[in-house]
């Protein structure tokens, strides 16, 4: 009897891709937050970073703890962006893959926006925020209306990544889209800190970790999260800005102070092919989850 071997397969190495998050506080001078952010790119960048990571609204402080009609002002269109255009030139003289979070009017709406920023300093496409929080300290309904195009994975010189702004994060619906459009990577730039006595003093840096590991183990990728860092008002930003792998370890962090950059190399070709193993996506059952696209778990019928 013949023994039962795996065929041999040709070797196709891949490059490994170097991911970097920065994690920074910022101040009410908004020149000097962009300058910094680009130092840190640059830094970055000498390091042999591939992709860069950068937090949440990084141009500004977290503006939206508190509602003021005047603030709508830092929004800006795509087209003729006060700094867009800075960042994606940046990558392309750097070669780095680049997710540039924004506020951005379009309109009579208004959104908290993130551009995707291919390493040839190509704007690939914009995302905007789909889930919006509401609550003390993070008064964001009043400045952003919910995302309007999807969730999106794009084609990146290093890698095929999704990206979801902050409040996204918690939800596992979508991980999961950016996971089935082909991610090998989910990076959430963030701005989370310490919640204010009216929400209970609620600590939620353990909880804000451990649902993103969630979703890198549930969809076997690579996942990154930048938050930023200082006392900022009544918020005390804590920082812990992660990388992990596809089967949820962490392979850099950073603490709860720090302005600092972290560092990881992935190997997205080992990832695709544990998940290919592991059988997530070949055992779905999309015929049977139509609950989850209504708001109390009830499916109709007959409308």
């Amino acid at each position: 009897m013949t023994e039962l071997r795996a065929p041999k397969l040709p070797q196709r190495p891949e490059r490994r891709v170097k991911l970097a998050v920065v994690q920074m506080s910022c101040t009410d001078v908004l020149d000097e937050n962009l300058d910094k952010a680009e130092a840190f790119v640059r830094e970055a960048a000498a390091n042999g970073a591939d992709v860069v990571l950068l937090q949440e609204l990084f141009e500004n402080l977290y503006f939206p703890q508190l509602e003021r009609e005047e603030l709508f002002a830092l929004a800006h269109p795509v087209e003729g962006h006060p700094f867009l255009e800075r960042f994606a030139a940046l990558a392309g003289e750097l070669g780095v893959v680049l997710p540039v979070s924004f506020f951005e009017h379009a309109g009579q709406a208004y959104f908290n926006s993130l551009a995707m920023v291919d390493a040839d300093g190509r704007v690939l496409g914009t995302y905007r925020k789909s889930h919006i929080p509401d609550g003390p300290g993070y008064e964001e309904k009043y400045y952003f209306n919910p995302g309007d195009d999807g969730f999106k994975t794009w084609r990146t010189r290093y890698g095929d990544i999704g990206v979801g702004i902050c409040w996204d994060q918690w939800f596992p619906e979508a991980a999961r889209i950016m996971a089935l459009k082909g991610a090998d990577l989910l990076l959430y730039p963030t701005a989370i800190g310490s919640e204010p006595a009216e929400a209970g003093a609620l600590e939620t840096d353990r909880m804000w970790r451990r649902v993103m590991i969630g979703h890198a183990v549930a969809n076997v990728t690579y996942l990154a999260a930048a938050n930023r860092v200082g006392q900022e008002g009544d918020a005390t930003f804590y920082g812990r800005s992660f990388i992990a792998d596809h089967c949820g370890d962490y392979l850099a962090e950073a603490d709860d102070r720090s302005e600092t950059i972290i560092y990881a190399e992935l190997d997205l070709a080992k990832a695709r092919s544990a998940r290919a193993g592991w059988g997530f996506f070949r055992d779905r059952r999309p015929d049977l989850y139509g609950p989850l696209l209504t708001l109390d778990g009830e499916e109709r019928t007959g409308r």
